[in-house]
Protein backbone atom coordinates (compact mmCIF):
# COMPACT_ATOMS: atom_id res chain seq x y z
CA UNK A 1 0.00 0.00 0.00
CA UNK A 2 1.45 3.37 -0.96
CA UNK A 3 1.49 6.38 1.31
CA UNK A 4 -0.75 9.29 0.37
CA UNK A 5 -0.64 12.75 1.87
CA UNK A 6 -2.98 15.70 1.62
CA UNK A 7 -2.09 18.91 -0.19
CA UNK A 8 -1.70 20.69 3.17
CA UNK A 9 0.73 18.03 4.43
CA UNK A 10 2.80 18.24 1.24
CA UNK A 11 2.93 22.04 1.38
CA UNK A 12 4.00 22.07 5.03
CA UNK A 13 6.87 19.63 4.30
CA UNK A 14 8.12 20.76 0.88
CA UNK A 15 6.53 24.14 0.18
CA UNK A 16 3.94 24.95 -2.47
CA UNK A 17 3.75 23.04 -5.74
CA UNK A 18 2.11 23.44 -9.17
CA UNK A 19 -1.23 25.22 -8.93
CA UNK A 20 -0.65 26.57 -5.41
CA UNK A 21 -0.80 30.33 -4.91
CA UNK A 22 1.27 32.49 -2.59
CA UNK A 23 -0.13 35.76 -1.34
CA UNK A 24 2.34 38.61 -1.76
CA UNK A 25 2.33 40.59 1.47
CA UNK A 26 -0.77 42.45 2.57
CA UNK A 27 -1.92 42.98 -1.01
CA UNK A 28 -4.45 41.20 -3.16
CA UNK A 29 -1.65 39.98 -5.43
CA UNK A 30 -0.95 36.27 -5.72
CA UNK A 31 1.85 34.33 -7.39
CA UNK A 32 0.88 30.90 -8.69
CA UNK A 33 3.48 28.13 -9.05
CA UNK A 34 3.69 27.27 -12.76
CA UNK A 35 6.25 24.44 -12.65
CA UNK A 36 7.80 22.21 -9.99
CA UNK A 37 11.11 20.55 -10.88
CA UNK A 38 10.87 18.02 -8.03
CA UNK A 39 9.98 14.40 -8.66
CA UNK A 40 7.15 13.71 -6.22
CA UNK A 41 8.30 11.30 -3.54
CA UNK A 42 11.98 12.05 -4.18
CA UNK A 43 12.28 15.61 -2.89
CA UNK A 44 15.69 16.53 -1.48
CA UNK A 45 15.14 17.83 2.05
CA UNK A 46 17.66 18.81 4.72
CA UNK A 47 17.43 18.20 8.46
CA UNK A 48 17.45 15.42 10.99
CA UNK A 49 16.18 12.21 9.42
CA UNK A 50 15.52 13.83 6.04
CA UNK A 51 16.70 12.64 2.62
CA UNK A 52 19.92 14.65 2.14
CA UNK A 53 22.34 12.20 3.72
CA UNK A 54 24.95 9.71 2.59
CA UNK A 55 23.54 7.12 0.20
CA UNK A 56 20.15 8.78 -0.21
CA UNK A 57 19.88 12.21 -1.86
CA UNK A 58 23.62 12.78 -1.24
CA UNK A 59 26.07 10.98 -3.52
CA UNK A 60 29.19 9.89 -1.56
CA UNK A 61 31.19 8.93 -4.68
CA UNK A 62 31.46 12.33 -6.38
CA UNK A 63 33.93 15.13 -5.69
CA UNK A 64 33.62 18.88 -5.92
CA UNK A 65 35.46 18.84 -9.26
CA UNK A 66 32.92 16.57 -10.98
CA UNK A 67 30.44 18.08 -13.43
CA UNK A 68 27.10 19.24 -11.95
CA UNK A 69 28.26 18.79 -8.32
CA UNK A 70 27.22 21.93 -6.44
CA UNK A 71 29.11 23.77 -3.72
CA UNK A 72 25.77 24.99 -2.37
CA UNK A 73 22.19 23.91 -3.01
CA UNK A 74 19.19 26.01 -2.05
CA UNK A 75 16.50 23.35 -1.86
CA UNK A 76 12.77 23.58 -2.62
CA UNK A 77 12.76 27.34 -3.24
CA UNK A 78 9.96 29.27 -4.90
CA UNK A 79 11.69 31.33 -7.59
CA UNK A 80 9.89 34.45 -8.78
CA UNK A 81 11.46 35.75 -11.97
CA UNK A 82 10.28 38.41 -14.40
CA UNK A 83 8.48 35.86 -16.58
CA UNK A 84 7.73 32.80 -14.44
CA UNK A 85 7.12 31.39 -10.97
CA UNK A 86 8.66 27.97 -10.35
CA UNK A 87 9.64 25.75 -7.44
CA UNK A 88 13.10 24.29 -7.86
CA UNK A 89 16.49 23.65 -6.32
CA UNK A 90 19.25 26.16 -7.06
CA UNK A 91 22.78 24.88 -7.64
CA UNK A 92 25.69 27.24 -6.93
CA UNK A 93 29.28 26.45 -7.88
CA UNK A 94 32.30 28.76 -7.51
CA UNK A 95 29.97 31.56 -6.41
CA UNK A 96 27.70 31.42 -9.47
CA UNK A 97 24.30 29.88 -10.09
CA UNK A 98 25.00 27.10 -12.57
CA UNK A 99 21.68 25.25 -12.55
CA UNK A 100 18.05 25.53 -11.55
CA UNK A 101 16.29 22.20 -11.43
CA UNK A 102 16.09 19.06 -9.33
CA UNK A 103 18.94 18.31 -6.89
CA UNK A 104 19.85 14.92 -5.52
CA UNK A 105 21.72 11.68 -6.14
CA UNK A 106 21.41 10.48 -9.77
CA UNK A 107 22.36 6.93 -8.72
CA UNK A 108 19.01 6.45 -6.98
CA UNK A 109 16.83 9.41 -8.03
CA UNK A 110 15.19 10.31 -11.35
CA UNK A 111 15.69 13.52 -13.37
CA UNK A 112 18.56 14.96 -11.29
CA UNK A 113 20.04 18.18 -12.72
CA UNK A 114 22.19 19.15 -9.72
CA UNK A 115 24.28 16.56 -7.87
CA UNK A 116 24.55 16.82 -4.09
CA UNK A 117 27.96 15.57 -2.99
CA UNK A 118 29.49 15.11 0.45
CA UNK A 119 31.01 18.62 0.27
CA UNK A 120 27.78 20.34 -0.79
CA UNK A 121 26.28 22.82 1.67
CA UNK A 122 22.49 23.04 1.86
CA UNK A 123 20.12 25.92 2.57
CA UNK A 124 16.60 24.61 3.15
CA UNK A 125 14.19 27.03 1.48
CA UNK A 126 10.87 25.20 1.86
CA UNK A 127 8.16 27.85 1.87
CA UNK A 128 10.64 30.65 1.08
CA UNK A 129 10.78 32.91 -1.97
CA UNK A 130 13.96 33.62 -3.94
CA UNK A 131 14.00 36.65 -6.22
CA UNK A 132 16.71 38.51 -8.09
CA UNK A 133 18.72 40.42 -5.53
CA UNK A 134 17.73 38.53 -2.40
CA UNK A 135 17.91 35.09 -0.86
CA UNK A 136 16.12 34.52 2.44
CA UNK A 137 18.42 32.47 4.68
CA UNK A 138 16.50 33.47 7.81
CA UNK A 139 19.36 35.42 9.36
CA UNK A 140 18.88 37.28 12.63
CA UNK A 141 21.27 40.16 13.19
CA UNK A 142 22.17 40.26 16.86
CA UNK A 143 24.12 43.52 17.05
CA UNK A 144 24.11 46.84 15.17
CA UNK A 145 27.65 46.39 13.80
CA UNK A 146 26.42 43.64 11.48
CA UNK A 147 24.17 46.04 9.55
CA UNK A 148 27.08 47.87 7.88
CA UNK A 149 28.64 44.61 6.69
CA UNK A 150 25.27 43.30 5.55
CA UNK A 151 24.47 46.39 3.49
CA UNK A 152 27.95 46.37 1.98
CA UNK A 153 27.40 42.83 0.74
CA UNK A 154 23.83 43.48 -0.48
CA UNK A 155 22.37 41.45 2.36
CA UNK A 156 19.63 42.63 4.65
CA UNK A 157 17.67 41.40 7.61
CA UNK A 158 15.57 39.26 5.37
CA UNK A 159 13.45 37.76 8.13
CA UNK A 160 11.56 40.97 8.81
CA UNK A 161 11.41 41.98 5.17
CA UNK A 162 9.97 38.63 4.12
CA UNK A 163 7.62 38.55 7.10
CA UNK A 164 5.97 41.82 6.10
CA UNK A 165 6.17 41.43 2.32
CA UNK A 166 5.82 37.74 1.48
CA UNK A 167 3.59 35.84 3.87
CA UNK A 168 2.22 32.57 2.55
CA UNK A 169 -1.53 32.52 2.11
Amino acid sequence: MSFKMTQNQYTSLYGPTVGDSIRLGDTNLFAQIEKDYAVYGEEATFGGGKSIRDGMAQNPRVTRDDVNVADLVISNAVIIDYDKVVKADIGIKNGYIFAIGNAGNPDIMDNVDIIIGSTTDIIAAEGKIVTAGGIDTHVHFINPEQAEVALGKWYYDSYWWWYWCFRRF
